[in-house]
């Protein structure tokens, strides 16, 4: 009697598990006109200073690439770049991520950027036009109506706007670049979008001072009264210096 050989079950192949879209990828917006190379450099740089990823971010370089059409190379070549500026670190074995600080770190940019606006101000006044009056005037108005709709997002935005359009008349380029700089560092962790609103809307009510010295052409009151914000801000910004997924451990403690 022949026997009868009963067929083996046919091994089913696994599914590849589906691709997980990297959360700084999402954010990417490929800026670039059809048929022009991407702007791999200043569309990163962008993703990073929109605080849509908080600090910490991984940044995937298969992910930025494959969103990009394109190489790693020009992708590794950018976040070199970036790293430099201080948006970016780089882990051995681990990677690149948006730039994480310190509180202390955090707080001393601002030492910076009060340092370098008050130079700025004073040069401002004595060069100013009604042209920078005009521009000091809709970025102040465009302040005004972030902070009254509550939208914090906008504030942030604005809120460096008319800073901005405070130190430009000064015609300082390198300064403007350093304070420019400065600034970017702070821009991952979206300060303007943290504070309390109560702090926010006193913040923006010191802009109406700011304002008014600008237009007077008094370069020691406007002075003064940026020294008063910058002591105002750092205050309000103490109030979340202990987050841990904002800040690296460190010290918080100012004098």
């Amino acid at each position: 009697m022949t026997g009868t050989t009963t067929p083996s079950p046919r091994r089913r192949e696994r599914s590849p598990a589906p691709r997980r879209r990297s959360a700084f990828a999402a954010q990417l917006v490929n800026s670039a006109p059809s048929g022009v190379a991407p702007r791999v450099l200043d569309d990163l740089r962008r993703a990073i200073l929109s605080g849509q990823e908080p600090p910490g971010t991984l940044i995937p370089i298969d992910a930025v690439a494959e969103f990009f059409g394109v190489s790693h190379i020009p992708v590794r070549e950018a976040l070199k770049m970036l790293t430099s500026e201080g948006l970016v670190e780089h882990v051995p074995h681990i990677g690149y991520s948006v730039a994480k600080l310190t509180f202390a770190e955090f707080r001393e940019l601002y030492e910076v950027r009060e340092a370098l606006e008050a130079a700025a101000l004073r040069a401002a006044v004595l060069n100013a036009s009604t042209e920078d009056d005009d521009v000091v005037r809709a970025s102040h108005a465009a302040l005004t109506v972030a902070a009254a709709t509550k939208d914090a997002s906008a504030y942030h935005e604005e809120s460096r706007r008319f800073h901005m359009a405070l130190i430009a008349p000064a015609g300082m380029q390198r300064l403007a670049h350093m304070y420019e700089a400065a600034w970017n560092m702070t821009e991952a962790v979206r300060p303007m979008a943290r504070v309390a609103e109560d702090d926010r809307l006193m913040l923006c009510s010191e802009h109406d001072h700011l304002l008014d010295a600008f237009l007077a052409r008094d370069g020691d009151r406007l002075a003064a009264e940026s020294a008063q914000h910058f002591e105002h801000l750092k205050l309000a910004l103490q109030a979340f210096a202990s987050e841990p997924e904002v800040f690296r451990p460190g010290h918080i403690s100012f004098p």
